[in-house]
């Protein structure tokens, strides 16, 4: 049986399990890193699980700011409940269960939020391999990030604008 709702505390464990499972070491957040998410912005991450098994996450800060930048993947206490724009950080799904439709279908989630939040869109980081994957839910690629160069990756930033 599969399972949406938001994170909370208790969540930590498993979303760090995950995050471990789904990006290297460079690029992947810290179990710190999420404690402090977690406690800022718990309802802004998206999780499905399959029975008691967290299999797939979307998660990111809301914030004023346009465009997305690497520190506010360490600074949580830059989000703002009250911001303009959904930034998403991470799409994460356990290999064994990839190519499945389960992080498509959260980003649909975190989409409908944002748009009934009143938010003006999401933004989000991706490689150049993944371009096509998101515009296929509406975003735009604005080109190669001057302002994330997270994990020492080539980051693409891309917008959806409601």
């Amino acid at each position: 049986m599969i399972t949406i709702r938001t994170a909370t505390l208790q969540d930590l464990d498993a979303v760090s399990a995950v995050e471990a499972a789904c990006f290297p070491p460079a690029e992947a957040a810290s179990k710190d890193e999420f404690y402090e998410r977690l406690t800022y912005y718990a309802n802004h991450f998206w999780l499905l699980f399959e029975g008691d098994t967290l299999i797939s996450f979307v998660d990111g800060m809301v914030t004023d700011e346009t465009d997305l930048t690497d520190d506010m993947y360490a600074r949580a206490a830059m989000h703002d409940e009250q911001g303009a724009w959904q930034m998403i950080f991470g799409v994460n799904t356990i290999p064994s269960h990839r190519q499945k439709g389960y992080a498509g279908r959260l980003i649909q989630v975190a989409i409908d939020d944002a748009r009934r939040q009143g938010r003006r869109g999401l933004v989000l980081t991706c490689k150049d391999r993944l371009i096509h994957y998101y515009s296929g839910f509406g975003f735009i690629d604005e080109g190669v990030s001057s302002k994330s160069v997270h994990g020492g990756a080539v980051w693409h930033q891309m917008r959806l604008t409601f």
